[in-house]
């Protein structure tokens, strides 16, 4: 049994920006090596493109294509040589639609082998990050028991306020139905619901989990369970704050579900699923994956972006736990992720709402400065505030 399955919740939102207890799977098909040896290693199948990761071509985006085959034969990347240098070959294919297929072939007649990759197109890939903040219910209770005249006279929601005007920031508040007190949603009024709308152009809503305990509600849950609660808490962010404020599901609470579950989340409008896939040095597993295969996670935990064709997803990795991050770390960690042309095009946030509240055990003083420290680092380098679920990746359908 791993360790890490029994730390405490508050334990691992503090001290990590990825952990690990991720199930094993076998390499999916396509990819194995053949028989014979041929086998696409970059990039994996399902990998999302974008300019950085090419050379525009006219009406085009040219990738390199990279594998193993066997030495001697000639190799054809959608129909033209490959170079070859031992068993390692490299050629380059050109995008021209959302999705492509890349067949490559070796050897020829009787003894020809063929490998298939399906690559996804960013066509209007721009620098950009979104920001989403995860366990969110404290707010909502306070603003009922309060009964504010504004929304905005909640601190938590006037910090993020602050930082819209300030640098056009949006945010995807990811909300409990329950405190596991005795509050819940249905208890929140419906008068503050103009002012939800009036500002869901930068602030939205969407399903995180029925409450924060247990732990990992969903990993193991059949999906019926999933769908009812996304269902309830879904229908009660349309009731009190309108369909304008209403986001997809961004991040299952702790960013584990059953891959079953994939397929239904996608045709309830969730084209993009956050999380850490990660490794802990303490597992030789991923995390916090949705229990995606041990071949993609890796892949997932260097770069950005991945889309399951079984089920239409497509998943985001996590750049970045801001409340698991030292205020003087924020800067140099973000240096890192931009400068690499893999994980530096979409920058995905992400931090936890407990950590604003003072009567938190582990409130962080500074929090709000950390938002203010990214937030500012991305914008002053270029990047443009998004919500994943809107379009293709937050740009144009």
């Amino acid at each position: 049994m791993n360790p890490w399955t029994n730390i405490s919740r508050r334990s691992f939102l503090a001290t990590s920006t990825g952990v690990a207890l991720g199930a094993m799977a076998a390499r999916p098909a396509w990819a194995r090596a053949a028989d014979g040896g041929l086998q696409i290693l970059e990039p994996m199948d399902g990998a999302v493109m974008h300019a950085r990761l090419g050379r525009a071509v006219p009406g085009g985006l040219e990738v390199d294509i990279s594998g193993r085959a066997p030495q001697g034969v000639q190799v054809l990347v959608q129909g033209r040589p490959a170079t070859r240098d031992g068993e390692t070959f490299r050629g380059t294919a050109v995008l021209r639609e959302r999705e492509t297929e890349v067949a490559v072939t070796a050897g020829s007649d009787s003894a020809r082998q063929e490998a298939r990759v399906r690559l996804v197109w960013d066509r209007h890939s721009q620098k950009r990050y979104r920001f989403v903040i995860d366990d969110n219910s404290f707010f909502l209770r306070d603003i009922t028991q309060k009964g504010y005249p504004s929304l905005f006279d909640c601190f938590y929601l006037k910090m993020l306020k602050d930082l819209n005007a300030k640098y056009g920031a949006r945010f995807t508040l990811n909300i409990y139905y329950t405190t596991g007190d005795d509050w819940n949603l249905s208890q929140f009024p419906d008068k503050y619901r103009g002012e939800w709308e009036a500002n869901a152009h930068w602030l939205r809503l969407a399903f995180h989990a029925y409450a924060n305990e247990p732990s990992r509600p969903y990993q193991d849950a059949p999906v019926e369970k999933l769908l009812a609660d996304l269902d309830l808490i879904n229908g009660q962010i349309h009731r009190f704050a309108g369909p304008q404020t209403f986001s997809p599901v961004v991040v299952v609470h702790w960013g584990m579900t059953r891959p079953e579950a994939w397929k239904p989340l996608r045709e309830r409008g969730s084209p993009v699923l956050g999380g850490y896939f990660r490794k802990s040095a303490k597992s030789a597993t991923h995390d916090v994956n949705y229990r995606m295969d041990e071949v993609r996670s890796e892949w997932l935990s260097r770069h950005d972006l991945l889309k399951d064709f079984d089920s239409g997803m497509i998943f985001s990795r996590v750049d970045i736990v801001v409340n698991g991050t030292p205020l003087d770390k924020i800067v140099p960690t973000l240096e890192a992720v931009i400068a690499d042309p893999c994980q530096g095009e979409i920058v995905d946030l992400l931090t936890h709402e407990q950590y604003f509240w003072p009567f938190y055990q582990v409130y962080l003083p500074d929090h709000a400065e950390r938002l203010d420290r990214a937030i500012g680092f991305l914008t002053k380098h270029g990047y443009k505030p998004v919500f994943l679920q809107d379009g293709f990746l937050g740009g144009p359908e």
